[in-house]
């Protein structure tokens, strides 16, 4: 998608917004002549109440809804962990939101509750979107997911503890990650070496890299899921044996979610963990000496392991709301609006103008390192219509890969994958 940029309402003069405000009320009002209402569910991507998403979302509804009269809109923001099952019991319920923000659409696509995106878009909006994201919203070559955050990983690790430990530099090898783990360990009394989050909240992402980075990935390039490969099993027996087993990460990383090991990182309990972006704001807010490096590879893999995210606005058709559906995301999708939330949460834009402005301002030098991990990054299959129920059946389960049996979870998992694939592509 290539980015223009885009006139916002708000530059037209006086008595044009006038009209236009005129035209949006009787052209969005409900067929009782009040107010049509957009349900907005929107993850969260705080880590507390005081940084929570909703605050965000609160601002722009206001701005928007003071420009469009005619137009309410009611936010709901859910944790990640719960954001899933929430939609799943509104949509049960008959209460299907208008929009969606999270982090995959093609489950929703498969249930034919999506518009496409030409749909709810205007063409200038259209225009704004990188072209690095050009083809990861479609399914079947109609887009249907709508970028809205993007991100990729690195190694965080703490300075002052890597001092204490006698430690010069950061690993690029996973056998100098455990050399260094050992290290922290025997010096470093109380800092749990390595943070390993395989819990419902960043378990997609966490064995993702370690899958990349070990020669493997959870799915090949055609879309088959390839979660039991021997490269995947070696590499979680590696964690299992090499981390796990010797009290090297926390003692049940299936448990451990993303959330509380980043706010250990930031008080100084972790040495080293995958992080993204929002985790410098919060480490500097913690007084952190901290480094980022590349993603450790398994020693004798040529390319290093790093992984792309981007999260997704998609808008639903059950309560007919496209025009509405479209001026507010006409809106969100102004650079000033983009900004505010890249700069929240130290994310990469996905709209041209809002990543120019940023990657120009030398204030966001630090997000310079994420931009260019995103340039050979591998991303998830966003597309296919199972990977919502092969990513909550990763979050939920693949914690026991490193506990348990590597083989037998990972096999369970492909196996559920490869059914689910199977049903929806009948």
């Amino acid at each position: 998608m290539n980015r223009r940029a885009h006139v916002p309402t708000r530059v037209l003069g006086t008595a044009l917004a006038g009209a236009l405000v005129l035209t949006a009320v009787s052209a969005c009002s409900g067929q009782d002549g009040g107010p049509v209402t957009l349900k907005l569910v929107a993850a969260d991507y705080g880590e507390n109440a005081d940084t929570s998403s909703k605050q965000y979302w609160d601002e722009v509804v206001r701005g928007f809804e003071g420009l469009n009269p005619g137009i309410k809109v009611d936010v709901d923001v859910e944790s990640w962990t719960d954001i899933g099952k929430k939609v799943d019991d509104m949509i049960a319920a008959g209460k299907s939101p208008d929009l969606l923000q999270t982090g995959g659409f093609a489950d929703q696509v498969a249930a034919d509750r999506l518009y496409p995106a030409a749909d709810v878009l205007t063409m200038d909006t259209q225009a704004k979107f990188m072209d690095s994201f050009a083809h990861a919203g479609q399914v079947l070559g109609t887009q249907y997911g709508i970028p809205f955050v993007s991100s990729s990983r690195v190694l965080f690790y703490n300075k002052a503890v890597f001092r204490q430990a006698g430690i010069t530099q950061p690993p690029a090898t996973w056998s100098e990650l455990r050399q260094d783990a050992e290290k922290i360990k025997a010096k470093v009394p109380g800092v749990t070496p390595y943070g390993l989050p395989l819990g419902p909240e960043e378990a997609p992402a966490e064995s993702m890299l370690w899958t990349l980075s070990g020669g493997g990935s959870l799915s090949d390039d055609v879309g088959n899921y390839t979660i039991d490969s021997t490269q995947n099993q070696a590499t979680f027996g590696w964690l299992k044996s090499n981390l796990v087993a010797t009290g090297l990460t926390y003692p049940e990383p299936g448990k451990m979610n993303r959330t509380p090991v980043f706010q250990d990182f930031a008080a100084g309990k972790v040495a080293m963990l995958n992080g993204h972006p929002t985790l410098l704001r919060m480490a500097t807010a913690g007084k952190i000496d901290f480094g980022t490096a590349p993603i450790p590879k398994k020693d004798g893999v040529g390319k290093t392991g790093s992984l792309g995210v981007a999260d997704w606005m998609m808008a639903l058709k059950a309560n007919g709301h496209k025009d509405q559906i479209k001026q507010f995301l006409a809106y969100v999708y102004q650079r000033e609006n983009q900004l505010k939330f890249d700069e929240r949460y130290n994310l990469l834009p996905v709209t041209q103008d809002a990543f120019t402005q940023m990657s120009s301002d030398p204030k966001h030098e630090d997000l310079k390192q994420f931009a260019t991990g995103l340039t050979n990054a591998s991303f998830y299959p966003f597309g296919d219509p199972a990977w919502a129920d092969v990513s909550n059946r990763i979050k939920a389960g693949i914690g026991g890969a490193v506990t348990g049996d590597p083989k037998q979870v990972l096999t369970g998992l492909q196996d559920a994958a490869v059914k689910e694939a199977t049903r929806i592509r009948k």
